[in-house]
């Protein structure tokens, strides 16, 4: 099947572009809706780190750590590296004796604003810690701690890697079909769109094992700390206190963008054929109206689909809309 068409983009009267893609929302017995192939393989990128978060929680490792609910959401995080992210997960890595150096993420400038600001004005070069994926790290070297691993916990054969694999396709309900190497490092395996909604669904629906509680203790987490998950001015933390706590939010790398609904025990996954964040945060707010999370008028919707589109004047120069057979 075909990718579909998702979003467009209108100016002047004129349809410009237009964002195809694959969209699916599960329920705990399969697909509900799709729109596009169902059976797409992807890479959902930083989309599924409750997945890969999810061994650090039900091994023991969690609890044996003392970690809190701020920390659970900084594994599950992209975040900013604002300061309220870098503090945390500055102070989770000292608890553990562990130190920046033994992160194996990159560093990177920080999204922040002003920590941003602060480094350069000082001229002070970032360190690992201002990495997106940091508290997803810390998570592994706390998993890795427990299992007795070596150093090089992003190696493909490491525990930490091989408890994520298994996870990944417990939760998918698949074999992976390939892996690739994500941009802090890790491995990062490749499913169907269909997969990895039904994994979503599986948070929606955690059941009342050790493994559902764990799926429980994490979106718990991602829900009530939606600043930590990613940071002001970004999408996934704005979706989610629009939400207010009907449903958990989180964005991946070249457009992958999943919801988990607790209260309709539905998980929702998309993909953007384009590779565009614009297009996949404009889906998603439409699945989430169409959904009922969200109503059409809420400012969170209008900033990421309905919304006109200006210019560095303020102008309004065009607008996203949902294309034809796209949910409203």
């Amino acid at each position: 099947m075909a990718a579909a068409e998702l979003i467009e983009l209108w100016r002047g009267g004129l349809r410009e572009s237009a964002h195809l893609g694959h969209a699916v929302i599960c329920d705990g017995k399969g697909i509900v809706e799709a729109w596009g192939d169902p059976g797409a393989v992807i890479f959902p990128r930083s989309s599924c780190k409750m997945i890969q978060a999810l061994p650090l929680v039900d091994s023991g490792a969690a609890d044996a750590a003392g970690l809190s609910s701020e920390e659970l959401a900084l594994a599950c995080a992209s975040h900013n590296g604002a300061e309220i992210h870098t503090r945390r997960v500055s102070a989770w890595l000292d608890r553990l004796g562990l130190a920046e150096s033994d992160l194996r993420c990159g560093a990177h400038l920080p999204n922040d604003p002003a920590e941003r600001r602060r480094l350069t004005c000082s001229e002070t070069a970032p360190c690992q810690i201002h990495n997106n994926c940091s508290g997803k790290h810390a998570g592994f070297l706390t998993l890795n701690r427990h299992l007795g691993g070596g150093a090089e916990y992003v190696e493909l054969d490491h525990p930490v890697q091989r408890a994520v694999r298994d996870a990944f396709e417990a939760e998918t309900g698949e074999t992976v079909a390939g892996w690739g190497i994500d941009g802090c490092s890790a491995p990062n395996f490749a499913v169907t769109v269909a997969g990895l909604a039904r994994a979503m669904a599986g948070f929606a629906q955690p059941g009342a094992d050790r493994r559902g509680q764990a799926r429980r203790r994490l979106v718990e987490a991602m829900i009530a700390h939606p600043e930590l998950v990613a940071g002001e001015g970004r999408a996934c933390t704005e979706m989610m206190r629009a939400a207010r706590g009907r449903a958990a939010l989180k964005t991946g790398a070249e457009a992958v963008f999943v919801a988990i609904l607790p209260e309709r025990g539905l998980g929702v996954a998309l993909k953007v054929a384009d590779g565009a964040t614009r297009g996949s945060e404009a889906a998603i707010a439409a699945l989430m109206v169409h959904l009922d999370i969200f109503d059409e008028k809420d400012p969170v919707v209008q900033k990421y689909l309905s919304g006109p589109l200006r210019n560095w004047r303020g102008l309004a120069t065009g607008e996203l809309r949902r294309a034809s057979g796209f949910p409203r």
